[in-house]
């Protein structure tokens, strides 16, 4: 009986997987893959640190919304930062690659299991019942560092995970102050369509008086009907598109969209920016972009990753002890004459495994590869991002420019035909046409007002929120 339990702690102490050894291949990698690859090496020597986390406000930097000068509008970003659900579950996704840290780090500990087995059978001599009471610890011996690599690996999606959640705050915040701003901007654009649908109603009505008496002709009575039920399809249009808008603003918000009558906004004739868009930034501010730091680690867990696959190819060394206690009667369990103890350890190496562990390694290194051409797709997107975000801020400024030419112009042949009307020699009619073509000027300019602020926000969105 006692040689049989001996044998069966013996058999528990081997641990580890079955490994063969395999003459490791040069790796032959670009130059900036084994940049990356010799810095990762210099950082493993480093004692591990999980990184911290910023506040959620400094994700967003919160002091470049308040340029908008707008309570209201810094409001609705601290709504959305608090009660988004895209953020909640970024900020949960978060503290799942923190666990999957902790049960890689786990790998590398020794382990200890017990147990409690009572039983009935026969081995030598007459059947009876028993308990038998095992405890037994394994450690595998990381001489290689092939279990503290994979740790590193997955710190590594841990850490990618917290940059994806700054992705996300910044994201979250520019879809805010853009969706609100558009809708201020539609706010302008109806009050505007609105004046405009009064006069061609009013128009009309004066051109079906005079059609009345002979002095206008029907098709023109035809044309400005047309265009008076135009004017309102364009109102239908834009409130429609406003109230989408709100729809939007109270999810981003995280809140109902049966609420958004209690949306509140700034008057469009005082929201402005008072925050200065450089002409150029310093390519530096590309390397502090969150998705651009996820690259970079993502790249550095690829190369740990080959290592790890080189490493599979060495010997596994465990050691393992066990004590049991076996005993016919529960109150005689823990006597040392029932008891059985062990201790040993294994080098496992197995002859042949079908290519599997140098299939992996070359899987690795295509990984590895992949991750390096993302790195450098990631590297001219960011760049293509901030230099598209910088021509719509300096075009669209000297385009509202020459917009606001055309509107004092615009208001000064208006101003004259107001004259022109009190004195007798143009007709309200003339005069309405007049005032209709300064309020599409007016709607032209207050879009191109906007437009701007829009872009303003996609440079702070190119930038990840930096201060320039």
């Amino acid at each position: 009986m006692k040689k049989f339990l001996t044998i069966a702690i013996l058999l528990s102490l081997g641990i580890g997987n079955v490994i063969p050894v395999v003459a490791a291949e040069k790796t032959v990698l670009s130059a900036g893959a084994q940049e990356n690859v010799d810095k990762n090496k210099k950082k493993e020597k480093k004692p591990d640190k999980i990184i911290p986390q910023k506040n959620k406000y400094e994700y967003i930097n919160m002091p470049w919304w308040q340029q908008f000068n707008d309570d209201i509008l810094n409001a609705y970003i601290i709504k959305a930062v608090e009660n988004n659900k895209d953020l909640k579950m970024a900020t949960l996704t978060i503290d799942e690659y923190y666990q999957n840290v902790v049960m890689q780090r786990a790998g590398e500990l020794p382990t200890l299991q017990a147990g409690f087995m009572p039983g009935y059978g026969k081995f030598i001599g007459p059947s009876g019942g028993g308990f038998m009471l095992p405890i037994i610890a394994n450690y595998e011996l990381d001489l290689f560092g092939k279990n503290h690599n994979k740790t590193t690996a997955v710190r590594k999606l841990y850490e990618a995970s917290i940059l994806d959640e700054q992705s996300a705050y910044i994201s979250i915040a520019s879809s805010v102050g853009s969706t609100y701003v558009n809708i201020v901007k539609l706010d302008a654009m109806i009050d505007l369509q609105e004046d405009i649908v009064d006069l061609r109603k009013e128009i009309f009505e004066i051109m079906s008086v005079a059609n009345a008496e002979g002095v206008v002709s029907t098709s023109d009575l035809v044309k400005a009907n047309q265009s008076y039920i135009s004017g309102v399809a364009d109102l239908t249009d834009l409130q429609k598109e406003r109230t989408k808008l709100l729809h939007q603003l109270a999810v981003l918000t995280g809140d109902s969209p049966n609420n958004i009558e209690e949306y509140k906004r700034a008057d469009y004739r005082k929201l402005a920016f008072s925050g200065v868009i450089p002409e150029y930034v310093n390519s530096d501010v590309i390397m502090k972009r969150p998705d651009f730091m996820k690259a970079e680690k993502m790249l550095e867990k690829a190369g740990i990753d080959v290592k790890v696959a080189r490493k599979e190819m060495l010997p596994t060394l465990s050691l393992g002890g066990g004590v049991l206690f076996n005993a016919k009667h529960f109150e005689s369990l823990f006597t040392t004459s029932n008891m059985l103890w062990g201790f040993g350890g294994n080098i496992i190496q197995p002859l042949f495994m079908g290519g599997k562990l140098k299939a992996n390694l070359k899987a690795k290194k295509i990984a590895y590869e992949k991750s390096l051409k993302n790195y450098e797709k990631v590297n001219l997107t960011s760049m293509q991002e901030v230099n598209d975000s910088l021509v719509s801020v300096n075009k669209d400024k000297e385009k509202l420019a020459r917009q606001k030419k055309i509107q004092d112009l615009e208001k000064k042949d208006f101003e004259l035909s107001k004259c022109k009307y009190a004195q007798g020699t143009i007709a309200k009619l003339d005069l309405n046409q007049m005032e209709e073509n300064l309020l599409s000027v007016n709607k032209m300019v207050y879009s191109s007002e906007f437009d701007c602020m829009i872009d303003y926000i996609s440079f702070y969105k190119a930038i990840a929120a930096q201060n320039i």
